[in-house]
């Protein structure tokens, strides 16, 4: 059947519980939200504001920042709403565009982080170089070549779903339009579209993943050639931060395609990507700011600046 809107089933559709959990869910939400925006914002506003902080390593910081605040603004304002207002319905053109800029800044997150653990192998392997090697011109385009690939990889899902001329359901199990659930309501045989899109999510996806293993295989052989322990604890602790964070991202992501994979259960997939779309952003600039000391001076010194204005 030809569709205009989609039905989000959200994370509960047991009516009986409906009047105890909007109200805790929205506060809950809209909690995570607020901190997830407001730590990555201030992140952002430290490094900018701080000269200290004008080098590369804190520019991708603010960038990655930046793109978990726009990852997760695509889908939590849009369910806190719908379960304030007790309406799931989102329209054919509302979901696709929801969709496109959810993968445009999923993708854009693997991106940065790998061009991050780039940053760190050629701050560890070849420091006397670090300087010449990631210019300001460089890192620009860095940026630059990772929001194009993003972009390009989320229009290609895009075109994919617009291929599809009829949906067998309306209904979509989760709080967001997922695109590979999408990809499963097609009514028409999607079997080359599905194995397009997993060839988009593997070249996406293994890219950024080889580039952050390439370098950190290259940062422990550099590293273990140090003498000296204290040598060796200063390097470790310049990608501890971002060890962190490649962690919970990629740890998190196999865990949604893990369950989906596994699991019979839609409940659990929709749990699986609450963890992965909105704990997974706002876990971020905590640890950035609680491991990084350069930081935190920045953090103190921008508050009490705005506090003594």
């Amino acid at each position: 059947m030809d569709v205009s809107e989609f039905f989000l089933l959200g994370l509960s559709d047991d009516a009986e519980l409906q009047p105890l959990l909007c109200p805790l869910l929205c506060v809950l939400f809209l909690s995570m939200y607020l901190v997830t925006v407001l730590g990555n914002l201030l992140i952002i506003l430290a490094v900018t504001s701080d000269p200290h902080l004008h080098t590369p390593m804190y520019f991708f910081l603010s960038n990655l920042s930046l793109a978990d605040i726009s990852f997760i603004s695509t889908t939590v304002p849009k369910m806190i709403v719908d379960i304030q207002t007790h309406s799931r319905v989102i329209s054919y053109g509302g979901c696709l565009t929801q969709m496109s800029i959810f993968i445009l800044f999923g993708c854009m997150d693997s991106m940065l982080l790998s061009v991050m653990a780039y940053d760190r192998f050629v701050a560890i392997c070849h420091p006397l170089h670090y300087t010449i090697i990631m210019n300001p011109r460089t890192c620009c385009i860095f940026i630059l070549v990772s929001f194009f690939v993003s972009l390009l990889d989320s229009q290609m899902h895009n075109v994919i779903v617009l291929q599809l001329t009829c949906f067998k359901d309306i209904e979509i199990s989760s709080f967001f339009c997922d695109p590979s659930q999408l990809l499963n309501l097609g009514c028409s045989d999607t079997f080359m579209n599905n194995i397009v899109s997993y060839i988009i999510v593997a070249i996406s996806g293994f890219l950024p993943t080889s580039g952050i293993f390439f370098s950190y295989y290259k940062v422990l052989v550099s590293i273990l050639r140090v003498p000296s322990s204290s040598g060796m604890y200063k390097a470790f602790a310049t990608c501890g931060s971002h060890l962190a964070v490649v962690c919970l991202f990629y740890g998190t992501a196999l865990g949604v395609y893990l369950s989906s994979a596994i699991s019979l259960s839609p409940r659990k997939d929709v749990a699986a990507s609450v963890v992965y779309t909105v704990v997974t952003p706002m876990l971020n600039p905590f640890i950035y700011s609680l491991r990084n000391k350069d930081i935190k001076k920045a953090m103190w010194r921008f508050l009490s600046r705005t506090i003594s204005a």
